[in-house]
Protein backbone atom coordinates (compact mmCIF):
# COMPACT_ATOMS: atom_id res chain seq x y z
CA UNK A 1 0.00 0.00 0.00
CA UNK A 2 2.57 2.84 1.00
CA UNK A 3 4.58 1.80 -2.20
CA UNK A 4 1.50 2.40 -4.08
CA UNK A 5 1.22 5.56 -2.46
CA UNK A 6 4.04 7.25 -3.89
CA UNK A 7 3.57 6.87 -6.86
CA UNK A 8 4.24 10.36 -8.91
CA UNK A 9 6.51 11.54 -6.06
CA UNK A 10 10.03 13.42 -7.38
CA UNK A 11 13.17 12.42 -5.64
CA UNK A 12 13.05 15.92 -4.21
CA UNK A 13 9.55 15.43 -2.78
CA UNK A 14 10.98 11.72 -1.68
CA UNK A 15 13.64 13.03 0.36
CA UNK A 16 11.97 16.34 1.82
CA UNK A 17 8.96 14.02 3.16
CA UNK A 18 10.94 11.88 4.76
CA UNK A 19 10.00 8.09 3.24
CA UNK A 20 13.12 7.30 2.64
CA UNK A 21 14.30 7.72 6.30
CA UNK A 22 12.03 5.52 7.78
CA UNK A 23 9.47 2.60 6.75
CA UNK A 24 5.96 4.76 6.26
CA UNK A 25 3.96 1.67 7.85
CA UNK A 26 6.43 0.72 10.80
CA UNK A 27 4.21 0.41 13.89
CA UNK A 28 6.31 1.51 16.12
CA UNK A 29 7.71 4.73 14.28
CA UNK A 30 6.73 7.24 17.28
CA UNK A 31 7.48 5.23 20.55
CA UNK A 32 11.51 4.16 19.40
CA UNK A 33 12.75 7.07 19.71
CA UNK A 34 10.19 8.22 23.07
CA UNK A 35 10.78 5.15 25.29
CA UNK A 36 14.57 5.19 24.85
CA UNK A 37 16.15 5.59 28.53
CA UNK A 38 19.40 5.30 27.68
CA UNK A 39 19.57 8.32 25.34
CA UNK A 40 21.56 11.39 26.11
CA UNK A 41 18.58 12.60 28.77
CA UNK A 42 20.34 14.88 31.01
CA UNK A 43 23.16 17.13 30.62
CA UNK A 44 26.73 16.48 32.45
CA UNK A 45 26.62 19.85 33.54
CA UNK A 46 23.77 19.25 35.39
CA UNK A 47 24.51 18.81 39.11
CA UNK A 48 20.85 17.25 40.29
CA UNK A 49 17.72 16.86 38.78
CA UNK A 50 16.40 20.59 38.26
CA UNK A 51 13.40 21.90 39.42
CA UNK A 52 10.68 22.12 37.47
CA UNK A 53 8.08 24.52 36.84
CA UNK A 54 5.26 23.97 34.03
CA UNK A 55 2.50 26.80 33.08
CA UNK A 56 -0.48 25.94 30.90
CA UNK A 57 -2.14 28.98 30.31
CA UNK A 58 -6.13 28.59 28.86
CA UNK A 59 -7.37 30.20 25.18
CA UNK A 60 -4.72 32.37 25.17
CA UNK A 61 -4.69 33.42 21.31
CA UNK A 62 -1.61 32.72 19.06
CA UNK A 63 -1.38 36.82 18.52
CA UNK A 64 -1.98 37.45 22.52
CA UNK A 65 1.76 37.67 23.66
CA UNK A 66 4.05 40.79 22.96
CA UNK A 67 6.84 39.44 21.11
CA UNK A 68 4.28 38.18 18.58
CA UNK A 69 3.23 41.48 17.71
CA UNK A 70 0.21 42.21 20.22
CA UNK A 71 -1.15 45.08 21.34
CA UNK A 72 -1.32 43.51 24.61
CA UNK A 73 1.09 44.22 27.30
CA UNK A 74 3.06 40.99 28.64
CA UNK A 75 6.36 42.25 29.55
CA UNK A 76 7.24 38.98 31.72
CA UNK A 77 6.64 36.49 29.01
CA UNK A 78 8.29 39.06 26.85
CA UNK A 79 11.50 38.68 28.63
CA UNK A 80 11.55 35.15 29.90
CA UNK A 81 11.33 33.93 25.96
CA UNK A 82 13.63 36.78 24.79
CA UNK A 83 16.42 35.29 27.64
CA UNK A 84 15.51 31.42 26.61
CA UNK A 85 14.00 29.31 23.10
CA UNK A 86 10.87 30.57 21.46
CA UNK A 87 9.46 27.47 20.04
CA UNK A 88 7.62 28.91 16.64
CA UNK A 89 6.79 25.57 15.70
CA UNK A 90 4.99 24.22 18.93
CA UNK A 91 1.44 22.42 18.46
CA UNK A 92 -0.84 21.92 20.97
CA UNK A 93 -4.78 20.48 20.84
CA UNK A 94 -7.25 22.56 19.73
CA UNK A 95 -9.73 22.39 23.17
CA UNK A 96 -9.25 22.28 26.58
CA UNK A 97 -9.28 18.60 27.42
CA UNK A 98 -7.18 16.91 24.65
CA UNK A 99 -3.95 18.95 25.26
CA UNK A 100 -4.25 18.33 29.35
CA UNK A 101 -4.63 14.55 28.61
CA UNK A 102 -1.72 14.69 26.19
CA UNK A 103 0.58 16.43 28.62
CA UNK A 104 -0.03 14.45 31.70
CA UNK A 105 -0.06 10.97 29.09
CA UNK A 106 2.23 11.86 26.25
CA UNK A 107 -0.09 10.18 24.26
CA UNK A 108 -2.24 11.00 21.85
CA UNK A 109 -5.76 11.16 22.49
CA UNK A 110 -6.43 8.27 20.51
CA UNK A 111 -4.65 6.49 22.60
CA UNK A 112 -6.58 7.60 25.45
CA UNK A 113 -10.10 6.72 24.49
CA UNK A 114 -10.50 11.13 24.53
CA UNK A 115 -10.66 11.86 21.06
CA UNK A 116 -13.70 13.00 21.09
CA UNK A 117 -15.19 16.60 22.64
CA UNK A 118 -13.58 17.70 26.31
CA UNK A 119 -15.08 15.95 29.51
CA UNK A 120 -18.07 16.90 30.57
CA UNK A 121 -18.88 17.61 34.66
CA UNK A 122 -21.63 15.42 34.47
CA UNK A 123 -19.92 12.18 32.85
CA UNK A 124 -18.90 9.35 34.33
CA UNK A 125 -15.23 9.95 32.84
CA UNK A 126 -12.17 10.40 33.34
CA UNK A 127 -8.09 9.96 32.36
CA UNK A 128 -8.13 6.44 31.59
CA UNK A 129 -6.70 5.08 35.34
CA UNK A 130 -4.12 2.84 33.78
CA UNK A 131 -2.29 5.37 32.54
CA UNK A 132 1.12 6.28 34.22
CA UNK A 133 1.00 10.12 34.41
CA UNK A 134 4.16 12.44 34.27
CA UNK A 135 3.93 13.50 38.00
CA UNK A 136 3.53 9.66 38.67
CA UNK A 137 7.02 9.45 36.76
CA UNK A 138 8.83 12.26 38.63
CA UNK A 139 7.40 10.82 41.87
CA UNK A 140 9.17 8.05 40.75
CA UNK A 141 12.33 9.71 40.52
CA UNK A 142 12.39 12.01 43.97
CA UNK A 143 10.00 14.52 42.89
CA UNK A 144 8.11 16.23 45.46
CA UNK A 145 4.73 17.08 42.87
CA UNK A 146 2.18 19.90 43.58
CA UNK A 147 -0.53 21.18 41.49
CA UNK A 148 -2.26 24.61 41.30
CA UNK A 149 -5.30 25.30 38.84
CA UNK A 150 -7.63 23.64 36.29
CA UNK A 151 -7.53 20.18 36.16
CA UNK A 152 -10.45 19.29 33.67
CA UNK A 153 -9.80 15.82 33.10
CA UNK A 154 -12.33 14.05 34.99
CA UNK A 155 -13.82 13.74 38.74
CA UNK A 156 -16.79 11.18 38.82
CA UNK A 157 -14.42 9.12 41.15
CA UNK A 158 -12.22 9.96 43.52
CA UNK A 159 -9.99 7.81 41.87
CA UNK A 160 -9.64 10.75 39.41
CA UNK A 161 -8.93 13.30 41.27
CA UNK A 162 -5.29 14.86 41.16
CA UNK A 163 -4.20 14.04 44.56
CA UNK A 164 -4.27 10.08 43.27
CA UNK A 165 -3.16 10.98 39.98
CA UNK A 166 0.34 11.74 41.08
CA UNK A 167 -0.06 15.12 42.24
CA UNK A 168 1.25 15.41 46.49
CA UNK A 169 -1.27 18.67 46.66
CA UNK A 170 -3.61 20.54 44.52
CA UNK A 171 -5.80 23.87 44.48
CA UNK A 172 -7.80 24.06 42.00
CA UNK A 173 -10.87 23.26 39.59
CA UNK A 174 -12.06 20.22 38.37
CA UNK A 175 -14.26 21.31 35.75
CA UNK A 176 -13.45 23.54 32.66
CA UNK A 177 -14.51 26.94 33.39
CA UNK A 178 -15.45 28.67 37.03
CA UNK A 179 -16.36 32.37 38.32
CA UNK A 180 -12.94 33.67 38.99
CA UNK A 181 -13.83 35.14 42.03
CA UNK A 182 -16.98 32.68 43.28
CA UNK A 183 -15.48 29.76 42.12
CA UNK A 184 -19.33 29.07 40.65
CA UNK A 185 -19.98 26.81 37.62
CA UNK A 186 -22.86 26.38 35.69
CA UNK A 187 -23.10 23.27 33.33
CA UNK A 188 -26.67 24.02 32.19
CA UNK A 189 -29.40 25.85 33.51
CA UNK A 190 -29.96 25.02 37.19
CA UNK A 191 -27.51 22.87 37.30
CA UNK A 192 -24.62 25.03 38.77
CA UNK A 193 -22.22 24.43 41.90
CA UNK A 194 -19.08 25.31 43.24
CA UNK A 195 -15.92 24.18 42.10
CA UNK A 196 -12.50 25.26 44.27
CA UNK A 197 -10.78 22.17 45.94
CA UNK A 198 -7.82 22.07 48.20
CA UNK A 199 -6.30 18.18 48.05
CA UNK A 200 -9.94 16.57 47.79
CA UNK A 201 -11.77 18.84 49.95
CA UNK A 202 -14.01 21.78 49.06
CA UNK A 203 -12.12 25.07 49.35
CA UNK A 204 -15.21 27.16 50.35
CA UNK A 205 -12.77 30.03 52.82
CA UNK A 206 -11.22 30.56 49.21
CA UNK A 207 -14.22 32.33 47.71
CA UNK A 208 -13.59 35.27 46.93
CA UNK A 209 -9.94 35.75 45.47
CA UNK A 210 -9.20 35.75 41.97
CA UNK A 211 -7.87 32.55 40.78
CA UNK A 212 -5.16 34.25 38.70
CA UNK A 213 -3.73 36.03 41.88
CA UNK A 214 -4.99 33.24 44.58
CA UNK A 215 -2.93 30.17 41.88
CA UNK A 216 0.15 32.62 41.92
CA UNK A 217 0.50 33.17 45.87
CA UNK A 218 -0.25 29.42 46.23
CA UNK A 219 3.19 28.93 44.04
CA UNK A 220 4.99 31.19 46.06
CA UNK A 221 4.23 28.90 49.72
CA UNK A 222 5.30 25.98 48.02
CA UNK A 223 8.13 27.29 47.11
CA UNK A 224 8.82 28.66 50.38
CA UNK A 225 8.21 25.73 52.56
CA UNK A 226 9.84 23.71 50.09
CA UNK A 227 13.95 23.12 50.36
CA UNK A 228 15.36 24.08 46.78
CA UNK A 229 18.12 20.90 47.66
CA UNK A 230 15.13 18.76 47.06
CA UNK A 231 13.85 18.53 43.30
CA UNK A 232 9.98 19.63 42.99
CA UNK A 233 7.44 19.87 40.17
CA UNK A 234 5.18 22.54 39.90
CA UNK A 235 1.84 22.65 37.18
CA UNK A 236 0.48 25.36 37.31
CA UNK A 237 -2.64 25.45 35.05
CA UNK A 238 -3.90 29.20 34.95
CA UNK A 239 -7.74 29.62 34.65
CA UNK A 240 -6.67 32.92 32.55
CA UNK A 241 -7.45 33.66 30.18
CA UNK A 242 -10.75 31.39 29.68
CA UNK A 243 -14.07 33.04 29.76
CA UNK A 244 -15.88 34.48 31.68
CA UNK A 245 -13.92 37.48 30.99
CA UNK A 246 -13.43 39.12 34.35
CA UNK A 247 -10.01 40.99 35.63
CA UNK A 248 -9.87 43.41 38.53
CA UNK A 249 -10.58 47.02 37.77
CA UNK A 250 -7.07 48.18 37.14
CA UNK A 251 -5.85 45.83 34.69
CA UNK A 252 -9.18 46.64 32.40
CA UNK A 253 -8.21 50.32 33.02
CA UNK A 254 -4.79 50.12 31.11
CA UNK A 255 -6.96 48.79 28.11
CA UNK A 256 -9.74 51.88 28.36
CA UNK A 257 -9.08 53.10 24.64
CA UNK A 258 -9.72 49.80 23.07
CA UNK A 259 -13.22 49.35 21.40
CA UNK A 260 -13.64 45.76 21.49
CA UNK A 261 -15.00 45.14 24.99
CA UNK A 262 -14.33 41.53 25.29
CA UNK A 263 -10.72 42.25 24.17
CA UNK A 264 -10.48 45.00 26.62
CA UNK A 265 -11.69 42.74 29.54
CA UNK A 266 -9.31 39.97 27.65
CA UNK A 267 -6.28 41.74 27.45
CA UNK A 268 -6.34 42.67 31.05
CA UNK A 269 -6.69 39.04 31.67
CA UNK A 270 -3.54 38.32 29.67
CA UNK A 271 -1.53 41.29 31.49
CA UNK A 272 -2.96 39.89 34.63
CA UNK A 273 -1.74 36.53 34.44
CA UNK A 274 1.58 38.12 32.97
CA UNK A 275 1.97 39.83 36.58
CA UNK A 276 1.04 35.84 37.69
CA UNK A 277 3.96 34.86 36.11
CA UNK A 278 6.27 37.30 37.27
CA UNK A 279 5.71 36.65 40.49
CA UNK A 280 6.71 33.32 40.54
CA UNK A 281 9.80 33.55 38.88
CA UNK A 282 10.50 36.26 41.37
CA UNK A 283 9.62 33.70 44.23
CA UNK A 284 11.81 31.07 42.28
CA UNK A 285 14.97 33.27 42.97
CA UNK A 286 13.82 34.55 46.10
CA UNK A 287 13.96 30.85 47.68
CA UNK A 288 16.69 29.85 45.72
CA UNK A 289 15.21 27.24 42.96
CA UNK A 290 15.99 29.29 39.77
CA UNK A 291 19.62 28.32 39.07
CA UNK A 292 18.70 25.22 38.91
CA UNK A 293 15.22 25.39 37.20
CA UNK A 294 13.25 24.96 33.83
CA UNK A 295 10.08 27.03 33.30
CA UNK A 296 8.18 25.80 30.57
CA UNK A 297 5.54 28.11 29.21
CA UNK A 298 2.72 26.93 27.02
CA UNK A 299 -0.60 27.73 26.03
CA UNK A 300 -3.57 25.00 26.02
CA UNK A 301 -5.43 25.70 22.34
CA UNK A 302 -6.04 28.17 19.88
CA UNK A 303 -8.16 31.86 21.19
CA UNK A 304 -11.38 32.12 20.84
CA UNK A 305 -11.91 34.97 18.72
CA UNK A 306 -15.49 36.08 20.07
CA UNK A 307 -14.62 36.13 22.85
CA UNK A 308 -11.75 38.21 22.63
CA UNK A 309 -8.64 36.29 21.49
CA UNK A 310 -6.65 36.79 18.91
CA UNK A 311 -4.78 33.77 16.53
CA UNK A 312 -3.84 36.07 13.91
CA UNK A 313 -2.41 35.82 11.26
CA UNK A 314 -3.17 32.20 11.61
CA UNK A 315 -6.25 30.74 10.24
CA UNK A 316 -9.19 29.87 12.27
CA UNK A 317 -9.78 29.39 16.27
CA UNK A 318 -10.14 27.50 19.41
CA UNK A 319 -11.85 24.43 18.53
CA UNK A 320 -10.49 23.63 14.65
CA UNK A 321 -7.74 22.27 13.41
CA UNK A 322 -6.66 25.35 11.72
CA UNK A 323 -3.35 26.61 12.50
CA UNK A 324 -4.88 29.70 14.89
CA UNK A 325 -6.68 26.00 16.71
CA UNK A 326 -3.63 24.20 16.96
CA UNK A 327 0.16 26.36 16.89
CA UNK A 328 0.51 26.98 20.38
CA UNK A 329 2.43 30.07 22.16
CA UNK A 330 5.58 28.02 24.10
CA UNK A 331 9.11 28.76 25.35
CA UNK A 332 11.45 27.57 27.70
CA UNK A 333 13.73 29.66 29.99
CA UNK A 334 16.24 28.25 31.90
CA UNK A 335 19.78 28.88 33.01
CA UNK A 336 20.26 25.42 32.09
CA UNK A 337 19.92 25.69 28.73
CA UNK A 338 23.44 25.86 26.62
CA UNK A 339 22.02 28.21 23.73
CA UNK A 340 19.78 30.58 25.35
CA UNK A 341 18.16 33.80 23.59
CA UNK A 342 16.99 32.17 20.30
CA UNK A 343 14.28 30.74 17.87
CA UNK A 344 13.53 27.66 17.54
CA UNK A 345 12.05 26.01 14.78
CA UNK A 346 11.91 22.91 15.78
CA UNK A 347 8.98 20.58 15.72
CA UNK A 348 7.36 19.94 18.87
CA UNK A 349 3.81 18.70 19.92
CA UNK A 350 2.14 19.16 23.92
CA UNK A 351 2.85 14.67 24.28
CA UNK A 352 6.91 15.67 23.69
CA UNK A 353 6.64 17.03 27.25
CA UNK A 354 6.61 13.83 29.15
CA UNK A 355 9.34 12.00 27.72
CA UNK A 356 11.43 15.63 28.24
CA UNK A 357 10.57 16.46 31.73
CA UNK A 358 10.81 12.71 32.86
CA UNK A 359 14.32 12.38 30.72
CA UNK A 360 15.29 15.54 32.59
CA UNK A 361 14.35 14.48 35.94
CA UNK A 362 16.71 11.20 34.97
CA UNK A 363 13.16 9.00 35.62
CA UNK A 364 13.17 5.80 33.93
CA UNK A 365 10.81 5.59 30.76
CA UNK A 366 11.83 2.05 29.79
CA UNK A 367 8.25 0.89 31.87
CA UNK A 368 6.20 3.07 30.05
CA UNK A 369 5.85 1.84 26.38
CA UNK A 370 3.58 3.29 23.50
CA UNK A 371 4.12 6.97 24.16
CA UNK A 372 4.01 9.19 21.24
CA UNK A 373 5.82 11.71 22.56
CA UNK A 374 10.05 12.61 21.85
CA UNK A 375 12.44 14.04 24.61
CA UNK A 376 13.37 17.02 22.41
CA UNK A 377 15.24 18.71 24.90
CA UNK A 378 18.39 18.23 22.86
CA UNK A 379 16.70 20.29 19.94
CA UNK A 380 16.02 23.16 22.33
CA UNK A 381 19.02 22.97 24.99
CA UNK A 382 21.72 22.79 22.28
CA UNK A 383 19.42 23.76 18.89
CA UNK A 384 19.94 20.14 17.61
CA UNK A 385 17.59 19.03 15.02
CA UNK A 386 13.83 17.26 16.87
CA UNK A 387 13.82 13.84 16.83
CA UNK A 388 9.81 14.45 15.65
CA UNK A 389 9.04 14.22 11.90
CA UNK A 390 4.80 14.21 12.22
CA UNK A 391 2.05 14.78 14.30
CA UNK A 392 -1.11 13.36 14.70
CA UNK A 393 -3.48 16.17 15.27
CA UNK A 394 -6.40 14.01 15.92
CA UNK A 395 -9.10 11.18 14.52
CA UNK A 396 -12.52 11.73 16.05
CA UNK A 397 -14.87 9.37 15.01
CA UNK A 398 -17.80 11.18 16.52
CA UNK A 399 -17.39 14.38 15.25
CA UNK A 400 -20.46 15.95 12.71
CA UNK A 401 -19.26 13.86 9.81
CA UNK A 402 -18.66 16.56 6.22
CA UNK A 403 -21.73 16.88 4.02
CA UNK A 404 -19.67 16.30 0.90
CA UNK A 405 -16.98 13.96 2.16
CA UNK A 406 -16.76 9.83 1.40
CA UNK A 407 -14.71 7.16 0.60
CA UNK A 408 -14.11 7.59 -3.15
CA UNK A 409 -12.79 11.08 -2.10
CA UNK A 410 -10.57 9.32 0.01
CA UNK A 411 -9.15 6.80 -2.68
CA UNK A 412 -10.84 4.02 -1.71
CA UNK A 413 -8.94 4.09 1.98
CA UNK A 414 -10.50 7.17 3.82
CA UNK A 415 -13.76 8.32 4.24
CA UNK A 416 -12.87 12.28 3.83
CA UNK A 417 -16.36 12.71 5.81
CA UNK A 418 -14.62 12.21 9.30
CA UNK A 419 -13.13 15.41 10.88
CA UNK A 420 -8.99 14.13 11.31
CA UNK A 421 -6.02 16.22 10.82
CA UNK A 422 -2.30 15.34 10.37
CA UNK A 423 1.09 16.80 9.50
CA UNK A 424 4.29 14.70 7.89
CA UNK A 425 7.15 16.95 7.32
CA UNK A 426 6.26 20.56 5.59
CA UNK A 427 2.68 18.81 4.92
CA UNK A 428 -0.58 19.07 6.18
CA UNK A 429 -3.78 17.38 5.44
CA UNK A 430 -7.22 18.03 6.91
CA UNK A 431 -10.36 15.77 6.24
CA UNK A 432 -14.39 16.17 7.35
CA UNK A 433 -15.22 19.49 9.49
CA UNK A 434 -11.94 21.12 10.35
CA UNK A 435 -13.88 24.25 12.06
CA UNK A 436 -14.71 28.11 11.10
CA UNK A 437 -11.99 28.74 8.67
CA UNK A 438 -12.26 32.58 8.88
CA UNK A 439 -8.75 34.29 9.53
CA UNK A 440 -9.58 37.03 11.94
CA UNK A 441 -7.14 39.84 12.41
CA UNK A 442 -7.32 41.57 16.18
CA UNK A 443 -10.72 42.74 17.52
CA UNK A 444 -9.83 46.07 17.75
CA UNK A 445 -12.79 47.55 16.07
CA UNK A 446 -16.27 47.45 18.40
CA UNK A 447 -18.24 45.66 15.11
CA UNK A 448 -15.98 43.38 14.56
CA UNK A 449 -15.67 41.36 12.28
CA UNK A 450 -17.00 42.60 9.12
CA UNK A 451 -18.79 40.92 6.56
CA UNK A 452 -15.87 40.62 3.85
CA UNK A 453 -14.02 38.11 6.01
CA UNK A 454 -17.07 36.47 6.52
CA UNK A 455 -17.73 36.23 2.85
CA UNK A 456 -13.85 34.27 2.62
CA UNK A 457 -14.73 31.83 5.14
CA UNK A 458 -17.66 30.45 3.24
CA UNK A 459 -16.35 30.83 -0.28
CA UNK A 460 -13.59 28.78 0.63
CA UNK A 461 -15.36 25.45 2.52
CA UNK A 462 -18.19 25.31 -0.26
CA UNK A 463 -18.32 21.45 -1.07
CA UNK A 464 -14.71 20.35 0.53
CA UNK A 465 -13.82 17.49 2.84
CA UNK A 466 -10.13 17.65 1.84
CA UNK A 467 -7.26 20.35 2.08
CA UNK A 468 -3.57 20.22 1.76
CA UNK A 469 -1.17 22.90 2.68
CA UNK A 470 2.42 23.25 3.07
CA UNK A 471 2.27 24.91 6.00
CA UNK A 472 6.56 25.75 6.19
CA UNK A 473 5.90 27.53 2.93
CA UNK A 474 2.52 28.35 3.63
CA UNK A 475 1.82 28.82 7.44
CA UNK A 476 -1.39 31.01 7.56
CA UNK A 477 -3.37 28.26 5.20
CA UNK A 478 -4.42 30.40 2.00
CA UNK A 479 -3.22 27.87 -0.76
CA UNK A 480 -4.98 24.46 -0.59
CA UNK A 481 -3.08 22.24 -2.74
CA UNK A 482 -5.32 19.65 -2.49
CA UNK A 483 -5.78 18.75 -6.57
CA UNK A 484 -2.56 19.74 -7.26
CA UNK A 485 -0.50 17.32 -5.47
CA UNK A 486 -3.20 14.21 -5.12
CA UNK A 487 0.24 11.77 -4.73
CA UNK A 488 0.76 13.49 -1.02
CA UNK A 489 -2.81 13.69 0.26
CA UNK A 490 -2.69 10.30 -0.58
CA UNK A 491 -0.10 9.69 0.95
CA UNK A 492 -0.78 10.84 4.34
CA UNK A 493 -4.49 9.59 4.16
CA UNK A 494 -2.21 5.99 4.15
CA UNK A 495 -0.56 7.42 7.80
CA UNK A 496 -3.86 8.24 8.97
CA UNK A 497 -5.41 4.82 8.22
CA UNK A 498 -2.01 3.21 9.99
CA UNK A 499 -3.36 5.27 13.46
CA UNK A 500 -6.76 4.60 13.25
CA UNK A 501 -5.84 1.18 13.41
CA UNK A 502 -3.74 1.85 16.12
CA UNK A 503 -6.57 3.61 18.08
CA UNK A 504 -8.72 2.25 20.86
CA UNK A 505 -12.92 2.94 21.26
CA UNK A 506 -13.74 6.58 22.28
CA UNK A 507 -14.67 6.93 25.65
CA UNK A 508 -17.58 9.77 25.58
CA UNK A 509 -20.22 8.27 27.89
CA UNK A 510 -24.31 9.64 28.59
CA UNK A 511 -24.07 12.38 31.03
CA UNK A 512 -25.65 11.42 34.67
CA UNK A 513 -28.35 13.38 36.84
CA UNK A 514 -26.17 11.83 39.79
CA UNK A 515 -23.14 13.88 39.22
CA UNK A 516 -25.71 17.64 40.06
CA UNK A 517 -24.05 19.42 42.58
CA UNK A 518 -27.03 19.50 44.32
CA UNK A 519 -26.15 15.83 45.28
CA UNK A 520 -22.64 17.18 47.00
CA UNK A 521 -23.40 19.77 48.75
CA UNK A 522 -23.65 22.41 46.91
CA UNK A 523 -20.11 21.50 45.06
CA UNK A 524 -18.82 19.51 41.88
CA UNK A 525 -16.97 16.60 42.66
CA UNK A 526 -16.77 12.94 42.97
CA UNK A 527 -20.34 11.62 42.81
CA UNK A 528 -19.93 7.57 41.96
CA UNK A 529 -20.14 5.37 45.14
CA UNK A 530 -18.07 2.06 44.57
CA UNK A 531 -20.80 0.26 43.88
CA UNK A 532 -21.42 2.09 40.75
CA UNK A 533 -18.47 1.92 38.99
CA UNK A 534 -18.18 -1.72 39.52
CA UNK A 535 -21.03 -2.41 37.89
CA UNK A 536 -20.67 0.73 35.18
CA UNK A 537 -17.18 -0.95 33.97
CA UNK A 538 -18.29 -4.07 34.46
CA UNK A 539 -21.10 -3.62 32.29
CA UNK A 540 -24.28 -4.54 34.96
CA UNK A 541 -27.15 -2.96 34.60
CA UNK A 542 -27.60 0.35 32.78
CA UNK A 543 -27.48 3.41 34.56
CA UNK A 544 -30.80 4.71 33.48
CA UNK A 545 -32.57 1.60 34.80
CA UNK A 546 -30.96 2.14 37.94
CA UNK A 547 -31.46 6.16 38.89
CA UNK A 548 -35.57 4.44 38.54
CA UNK A 549 -35.34 2.39 41.54
CA UNK A 550 -33.70 4.91 43.74
CA UNK A 551 -35.92 8.08 42.67
CA UNK A 552 -37.50 8.23 46.38
CA UNK A 553 -33.58 8.18 48.19
CA UNK A 554 -32.55 10.65 45.39
CA UNK A 555 -35.62 13.13 45.83
CA UNK A 556 -34.93 12.90 49.73
CA UNK A 557 -31.40 13.45 49.35
CA UNK A 558 -32.05 16.24 46.88
CA UNK A 559 -34.35 18.16 49.28
CA UNK A 560 -31.55 17.85 52.32
CA UNK A 561 -28.59 18.97 50.36
CA UNK A 562 -30.76 22.32 49.02
CA UNK A 563 -31.30 23.16 52.40
CA UNK A 564 -27.84 22.25 53.41
CA UNK A 565 -26.43 24.42 50.60
CA UNK A 566 -28.98 27.62 51.16
CA UNK A 567 -27.21 27.72 54.58
CA UNK A 568 -23.78 27.33 53.59
CA UNK A 569 -24.19 29.77 51.00
CA UNK A 570 -25.74 32.58 53.55
CA UNK A 571 -22.65 31.57 55.46
CA UNK A 572 -20.32 32.23 52.96
CA UNK A 573 -22.17 36.14 52.18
Amino acid sequence: MAVYALTGFSLVSLLSFGYLSWDWMKPGLVADVAVDPMEKSLPSTFPRPPHIIFILTDDQGYHDVGYHGSDIQTPTLDRLAAEGVKLENYYIQPICTPSRSQLITGRYQIHTGLQHSIIRPRQPNCLPLDQVTLPQKLQEAGYSTHMVGKWHLGFYKKECLPTRRGFDTFLGSLTGNVDYYTYDNCDGPGVCGYDLHEGEKVAWDQSGKYSTFLYAQRVSKILASHSPKEPIFIYVAFQAVHTPLQSPKEYIYRYRSMGNVARRKYAAMVTCMDEAVKNITWALKKYGYYDNSVIVFSTDNGGQTFSGGSNWPLRGRKGTYWEGGVRGIGFVHSPLIKRKRRTSWALVHITDWYPTLVSLARGNLSNVPGLDGYNVWPAISEGKESPRTEILHNIDPLYNHAKYGSLEDGFGIWNTAVQASIRVGEWKLLTGDPGYSDWIPPQTLTNFPGSWWNLERLTDGLRKSVWLFNITADPYERYDLSEQRPDVVRALLVRLVYYNRTAIPVRYPAENPRAHPDFNGGAWGPWASEDDVEEWEGGGEPLKNRNKKKKCKICKLRSFFRKLNTRLMSNRI
